[in-house]
């Protein structure tokens, strides 16, 4: 996997080896292209965009939404095609899955992690086929949408096992259709509700940015692609932290300072009269729980906790 920071990326080809699609008159200044996922993914990616100030609206067409950024126009595409079409060039930024770049094994650039739809990649099977815990040792059929990352398990395992495609409800092969499943669950509740147990993670996944290498090699594109990481990450660092702003008196300054943990440096400015200091610090909410009670037995009052839109460091 690529990471943004690198200076150049690679040519790469299509997951069935085909030749990348350019579109050379209008590829270099032209229109920023991005694929937004349909299904489960959308409605926190529409989301996050929205909450960097960045609207969707739906149009008559309904795969192909309005966009509010200067130059920009998008596709909703199954985040396996938004994948193939980064692939191939077709689009230029997208969304899709970890677990899905990683099974069609493709060369992309990792932009960002959203941190959305986590999941894992597990291998399950029946209670009652395991022994101790462990698979039987004789032919196994294997279920699964993941190929690729199931044939790699299987080898890596040192199975005999035979793979069958599945396309869509997994879950539901064993026991008549497949002794074993590898499928993607967020809880584990729909692998249970089936009888199945979790006998291997092969991989862990969340909703991620991509764009596609032939896109940062341009200039102007890079330039923009990297303005769009740095707004979605401004809303994204906001999520993970509150703003805590608290008086404090002349004499217990510093003990309260030494509890906000933020960003840098908490922010102090004299209150009113010099009858003490106001502090605000941007802390994990996480944190709240115990960095509330500490800084008002340290001597902090008056304490306001607020949300934050964005974040630019």
């Amino acid at each position: 996997m690529l990471s943004c920071t690198n200076s150049a990326a690679s040519i790469v080809t299509g997951p069935n080896g085909a030749e990348p699609v350019l579109n050379k008159r209008d590829y270099p200044n032209g229109t920023l292209r991005l694929g937004l996922p349909k299904g489960h993914m959308e409605s926190g990616v529409l989301r996050l965009l929205g909450d960097a100030g960045i609207s969707v609206t739906p149009a008559a067409r309904g795969y192909r939404p309005t966009v509010s950024l200067e130059r920009a126009e998008a596709k909703l595409l199954k985040p396996q095609n938004i994948v193939e079409m980064l692939a191939l060039s077709s689009r230029d930024v997208g969304f899709a899955g970890a677990d899905w770049v990683e099974e069609m094994n493709v060369d992309l650039v990792e932009l960002l992690d959203t941190e959305l739809d986590r999941v894992k990649v597990v291998a399950a099977a029946p209670k009652l086929l395991l022994d101790d815990g462990k698979l039987p040792k004789r032919r196994l059929v294997v279920a699964s949408e993941y190929e690729r990352l199931t044939g790699g398990w299987i080898q890596q395992r040192k199975l005999d096992a035979e793979f069958v495609r599945s396309y869509g409800a997994t879950e539901v092969f064993p026991p008549e259709d497949s002794d074993v499943i590898v499928d993607n669950t967020a809880t584990g509740n729909t692998l249970k509700a089936n009888g199945l147990v979790v006998i291997d993670t092969l991989f862990e996944s969340s909703t991620r940015m991509y764009a596609s290498p032939q896109a940062m090699e341009l200039a102007g594109k890079r330039e923009r692609i990297e303005g769009l990481v740095l707004l979605l990450e401004s809303v994204l660092e906001a999520r993970r932290r509150v703003m805590v702003e608290v008086n404090a008196p002349a004499d217990k300054l510093e003990a309260v300072v030494a509890l906000l943990p933020c960003m840098r440096e908490a922010t102090v400015s004299p209150l009113f009269g010099n009858s003490g200091y106001a502090v605000k610090a941007a802390v994990p909410k996480e944190q709240l729980p115990t960095v509330i009670p500490a800084i008002k037995a340290a001597g902090g009052s008056d304490v306001v906790v607020t949300t934050l839109a964005q974040i630019v460091p």
